[in-house]
């Protein structure tokens, strides 16, 4: 079983469930959301498996406001514009807008560093929406996700494009060949990597990115070309 969190810890989750416009009928499930496997004996025990149910059903209500609010789009524009609400990103931004971060339970290694790791605090938001839809049903997942994601899908009136995206076409408009990303390291834990990636564009010089797995790296290692060569968002 999951470590259950310091007894300080506890009664904010009633402001938490006070966030997210839910009493949990069985709290239980609120408190595996917020276990990170770190500190977890039995990893069924902890938010990894909430984590994959919550991205679905972000992926689903997500893909249903854009179709709303943008029906004049191709589906090409609707995907950059639901890649900008899924990301990782994203996840970190509202976790931090409902204070996850004091409430995940993690180990003693964790302790330290893990609180700061929009990773894990994106991973968590993941983790609590699917508590949401375990606990409350489709609805209440879907009225905190609109809730918090509309504004987000409010910043950008032009389909936004991610950095890899942005490159790609780049080199493409420059008559180059596509780039080509190359992981140089990893390092840290098993649970909670740290990749380092390389991107070359033809006789570009090489920048490199970090991320918590190889897309994220990727991303950041053609965020870093782009500005490099004054192309950047």
């Amino acid at each position: 079983m999951s470590q259950k969190p310091p007894d300080h810890v506890r009664p904010s989750l009633h402001s938490l469930e006070e966030l997210l416009g839910h009493q949990f009928k069985n709290p239980d499930i609120l408190q595996q959301a917020l276990t990170h496997s770190s500190a977890s004996k039995d990893r069924a025990q902890s938010n990894e498996r909430l984590e994959f149910l919550g991205d679905r059903v972000l992926g689903l209500v997500c893909a249903g406001m854009l179709l709303d609010a943008f029906p004049d789009e191709s589906e090409g524009e609707l995907g950059y514009r639901f890649s900008g609400l899924a990301r990782a990103e994203s996840l970190a931004r509202v976790g931090a807008a409902i204070n996850l971060a004091p409430l995940i339970v993690l180990s003693e290694g964790e302790e330290a560093t893990g609180r700061d790791n929009p990773a894990i605090l994106a991973d968590c938001c993941e983790a609590v929406i699917a508590a949401l839809f375990l606990d409350g049903g489709l609805e209440k997942a879907k009225a905190f996700i609109q809730q918090h994601w509309r504004p987000l899908m409010a910043e950008n009136p032009l389909p936004p494009k991610d950095p890899k995206t942005m490159l790609q076409e780049w080199a493409q408009g420059h008559g180059l060949p596509l780039p080509k990303y190359e992981v140089t390291a990893q390092e840290g834990p098993t649970h909670a990597p740290t990749f380092t990636v390389r991107v070359t564009v033809h006789e570009k010089k090489p920048t490199s990115g970090e991320g918590s797995s190889k897309q994220a790296a990727e991303q950041a290692a053609a965020e870093n070309m782009l500005n490099s060569m004054g192309a950047g968002k």
